[in-house]
């Protein structure tokens, strides 16, 4: 909820700002446009899936990267639809494959690194023995 609040805002605050400069009818113009890329975008995903289809076929890129970049295509076209010049540039940021790369893979890496550290602990641990001392003397000696 929190974070709604903070992208509302923003929002609101970048789009003031940039209709100010551009003014009312160019505003507007913009909206539409980005309304009908995004539009063109979900459209033409069947391409971008196939695409990614052959990259992961060729080895180009893993089964999550082929997810996540779906997934931004997706999500980006329709940022584009949303009107507001912050959905926008987010948007529009989402829908290069460079740009989606450094996020997923700055996000990926640390999670592959967390599940090879998880797997190393693990083959580590295979080969401790799980031992118990008992002591049987009764006595205490000084």
């Amino acid at each position: 909820m929190i974070y709604f609040l903070v992208y509302l805002f923003l929002e609101v605050m970048v789009s003031t700002q940039i209709a100010s400069a551009i003014g009312g009818f160019n505003t507007f113009l913009l909206i539409l446009g980005s309304a009908f890329l995004g539009v063109s975008i979900l459209l033409k995903f069947k391409d971008t899936l196939s695409e990614n289809v052959k990259a992961v076929s060729q080895n180009a890129i893993s089964m999550q990267e082929f997810q996540r970049l779906n997934l931004f295509t997706l999500f980006g076209a329709i940022l584009l639809i949303i009107p507001g010049f912050l959905s926008d540039i987010i948007g529009l940021l989402m829908q290069f494959s460079v740009v989606t790369k450094m996020f997923v893979n700055r996000y990926g890496a640390k999670e592959q690194s967390e599940n090879i550290y998880n797997q190393t602990q693990n083959k580590n641990e295979e080969n401790v023995i799980d031992v118990e001392i008992l002591d049987n003397s009764t006595s205490i000696k000084h």
